[in-house]
């Protein structure tokens, strides 16, 4: 999906929440941001991009700025930990659900809430999780995705954030329970935003359970830009059956590729910003599955 309108104040909000987790003078604040202000497609001169393709130079700036290349690593480490608390209830309630697939495939989606990077942050994800499994999948899209995971030797799974990672590994547990299919997760190679990275993966455990590799881009983007991922993970797309995207970075830039690039690929995300509500017919801040 390229940039919207309503992308551009949520991406300067972003920013600035950004700057202010991590306590720096209000003058290198308003240098960065005057910075970030003059990047093209923030002044409405450039569409034809995706938001994590904006992001990229944001990071490069705020990282140059602070001589940090993972600024978010604290905060990332705490929302791994938090998650990996709750994961033992989360853990029983799936197995005890009447369908195990599909409760993990929700709480995977509804994993996507853990933002530290929206207003207010990850404050009570318990709660935002309780709250959101009122909203289940909608019954003929997840069957379109358990069919496709019967029906799959082999799964890419592209990760999103750190936090979100722990119900990341819940849902691969529970398909590996059913079905005996390779499955490979895939993280950022380069720290951006509170993206999970390899650490995120070894930190909760995901690296046990599967093979975890990273996505060869070599900066600071918030996505999946296939035609800059390393050839391992190229090739891996087009020889998987399923391709499983995590979150509104990646499915902004899968959701640019040619058609029939797409016919394989499941999203799963939150509906967090109107674009994704209009385009997805859903409202906000409800869990979504796609099926490409």
């Amino acid at each position: 999906m390229f940039l919207k309108p309503d992308c551009i104040p949520c991406i300067l909000n972003m920013s600035l929440n950004y700057l202010r987790k991590l306590s720096i003078p209000d003058e290198q604040v308003n240098k960065i941001y005057s910075d970030i202000l003059s990047l093209r497609p923030l002044r409405g001169e450039i569409w034809d991009i995706t938001s994590p393709e904006v992001i990229e130079p944001i990071m490069k700036k705020i990282m140059a700025a602070v001589g940090n290349n993972d600024p978010f690593a604290a905060e990332k480490e705490k929302q791994n930990q938090k998650m990996l608390s709750l994961y033992p209830e989360l853990q029983r309630r799936v197995k005890t659900a009447e369908h195990p697939l599909r409760t993990s495939a929700q709480l995977a989606s509804l994993g996507n809430a853990i933002d530290v990077m929206m207003k207010g942050g990850a404050a009570d994800i318990q709660k935002i999780i309780e709250e959101q499994l009122a909203y289940p999948l909608q019954k003929n899209t997840f069957e379109i995705l358990e069919k496709r995971i019967l029906n799959s030797n082999r799964i890419l799974y592209f990760g999103d954030n750190a936090g979100e990672i722990v119900l990341d590994r819940l849902f691969i547990e529970t398909i590996k329970a059913q079905h005996d299919t390779e499955i490979i997760f895939v993280v950022r190679s380069i720290p951006t935003l509170n993206d999970a990275t390899l650490k995120d993966a070894e930190q909760t455990g995901v690296v046990n359970l599967v093979r975890v590799i990273e996505n060869g881009i070599g900066g600071p983007v918030p996505g999946t830009l296939l035609d800059r991922c390393s050839r391992e993970v190229k090739g891996l797309f087009q020889e998987s059956d399923l391709i499983i995207s995590k979150g509104g970075g990646n499915f902004d830039t899968l959701d640019e590729l040619p058609e029939k690039c797409k016919n394989k690929i499941s999203y799963l995300l939150l509906s967090k910003c109107q674009p994704y509500a209009t385009f997805f017919g859903v409202g906000l801040q409800r869990p979504i599955l796609h099926n490409g």
